[in-house]
């Protein structure tokens, strides 16, 4: 006789979604994702607060992938959408939160299509045309003004300041635009943002924040050394200086009396006072560790007039070796084979109520500080996040010049291109080519709805002028009207929008394609394995 049981084949505390319930929960999870983002979006978006589990820590942020990355997530789909803004963040810096909610977006058109039943297959098929139309459009409507300087500037100020006009940066987005871009430019050659250091200080407001020419390290000198030093050699290093206290760890000694400890003493002593003199025969006048130094070394250097500096942080240590084009050495036997760094003037100044040390005229002109003030700790964080964006776009730009209008007019005037290429596909695949247009326009939609625009209005108004090809029409968000994209000078970089299409489009593509999930059962610990080994 045979059962009619169905073959059990997973572990008992597998689990096992199958066909449409698995659809179901991916596109649910996902299109969640994207509702939970998609009111930050555009200059009037809103911001979100995520505290943190029990240390109740807050952070106030605009930045999709920084909330996305934060909140805790168990639906899988959700989590593939939760990596790609991470994605978009790492690559480009900037349309974290456009990628998650156009991929949700594309998911919710999908949805409606399986219940008409259209196959996956189908659907994906289609979205593919759509994207290298979405792709030819978008590369067609690029400027590119590298030839010209003057022109070029301004690019870069109006990209910055587009993107700022979604942060916190808002009201102050002409000062921070152009400081923002002054960075960026002095970086020119290496390209390499990590020499641009961001230092947050609260206290004051944000447009009490500045760019300094030089090098700012949040550390002091040692005590009794020269507070400022001309022409400065600078010897970088990673050593131990603190061995003018006995320190024999674990080890046991035994002494006749506590003149022998004194003895041992003096010996450490004797061979701090041999390192401290190698390092001063390189001709310095400026010696940075990333260690500690201890009292004695500290005051033979002062002896010595040496301005010395404990407990560079690694980070910085690294860009400081950088910026003044020395090496970080711990051996000091050859000063003929180390390199220096080298800077002009070695100074303290005051940032808010706090002494820092200023290296100006350094070796490489390229590396800047900015430092940001703000009312709270979370501005200044949000600060941080906003400006990183800025810099990354404009990092973006200065490598591929290619600009295309913004205010909603890259994602309309795709759209208006798909349409037209799914009019002219026969079969099914249309259907979800249009599917990607509605997607696409969705964007600016919410953009207008943050600002509580009548989008159903603006958007149509804005098909029809791309109908037109007039592609120069976005969103004006401070009128509240249609406006024309190259006289209000609202541009994005190309990489950002085209990163955009292509994630969303390849990781709601990957959510399609599922069919089950299954979740595996949580690993048991056996204990009588591991006793044979």
């Amino acid at each position: 006789m045979v059962s009619l049981n169905p073959v059990q084949i997973l572990s008992a505390e597998a689990e096992h979604d199958k066909a449409e319930n698995a659809r179901m929960s991916s596109f649910v999870g996902a299109i969640a994702i994207g509702d939970l983002v998609k009111s930050t979006l555009g200059p009037k978006g809103m911001d979100k607060i995520i505290v943190f589990g029990s240390r109740k820590e807050i952070q106030v942020t605009n930045d999709g992938a920084t909330i996305l990355k934060n909140i805790g997530i168990d639906n899988p789909a959700a989590k593939v959408l939760v990596d790609i803004s991470q994605v978009q963040d790492s690559e480009v810096g900037d349309g974290t939160t456009s990628v998650a909610v156009l991929a949700a977006e594309l998911l919710k058109e999908a949805e409606s299509m399986i219940s008409q039943k259209i196959h996956p297959q189908t659907i994906i098929a289609g979205w593919r045309r759509a994207v290298d139309l979405a792709r030819e459009a978008l590369g067609n409507a690029t400027l590119n003004n590298k030839e010209n300087e003057a022109l070029f500037f301004q690019d870069l100020i109006n990209i910055a300041r587009t993107t700022l006009s979604s942060k916190i940066l808002n009201q102050h987005k002409d000062f921070f635009s152009n400081m923002a871009v002054s960075a960026v430019l002095r970086l020119r050659e290496s390209g390499n943002l990590e020499h641009i250091q961001i230092i947050k200080k609260t206290g004051g407001q944000l447009s009490d924040s500045f760019l300094d020419e030089g090098f700012l390290l949040e550390k002091h000198p040692g005590v009794n050394q020269p507070k400022r030093m001309e022409k400065a050699k600078i010897l970088i290093a990673n050593t131990p200086m603190d061995t003018d206290k006995i320190k024999v760890f674990g080890s046991r000694i035994r002494v006749d009396s506590t003149a022998k400890v004194a003895e041992l003493e003096l010996a450490e002593k004797a061979k701090m006072k041999d390192k401290v003199d190698k390092i001063v025969k390189h001709g310095i006048n400026v010696f940075i560790n990333r260690q500690l130094i201890y009292n004695y070394p500290e005051q033979l250097f002062a002896d010595a007039g040496v301005m010395s500096i404990e407990h560079a942080d690694f980070d910085g240590i690294e860009r400081l070796a950088f910026v003044l084009g020395g090496e970080i050495v711990s051996t000091f036997d050859h000063p003929d084979k180390v390199k220096l760094g080298h800077c002009d003037l070695i100074e303290e100044v005051l940032v808010g109520d706090e002494k820092m040390l200023k290296f100006s005229g350094v070796a490489r002109g390229e590396a800047c500080t900015i430092v940001l003030r703000g009312a709270t700790q979370q501005i200044v964080d949000e600060a941080e996040r906003s400006l990183h964006d800025a810099l990354c776009v404009l990092q973006q730009t200065v490598q591929d010049a290619r600009v295309i209008y913004g205010g909603g007019s890259g994602e309309m005037l795709m759209a208006e291109a798909v349409s037209k290429g799914a009019a002219k596909t026969p079969g099914k695949e249309s259907i979800a080519m249009e599917g990607f247009a509605r997607a696409l326009r969705k964007l600016p939609t919410y953009v207008a709805d943050n600002a509580g625009y009548d989008s159903a209005e603006l958007i149509s108004q804005l098909r029809a002028e791309h109908a037109e090809n007039r592609t120069v029409a976005g969103l004006d968000m401070y009128a509240g009207t249609m406006g024309d994209m190259s006289k209000l000078g609202i541009l994005e970089p190309y990489r950002v929008k085209l990163q955009m299409l292509v994630s969303a489009a390849e990781a709601a593509e990957m959510i399609l394609r599922v069919d089950d999930i299954i979740k595996a059962p949580p690993r048991k610990r056996n204990p009588d394995k591991h006793r044979h080994h």
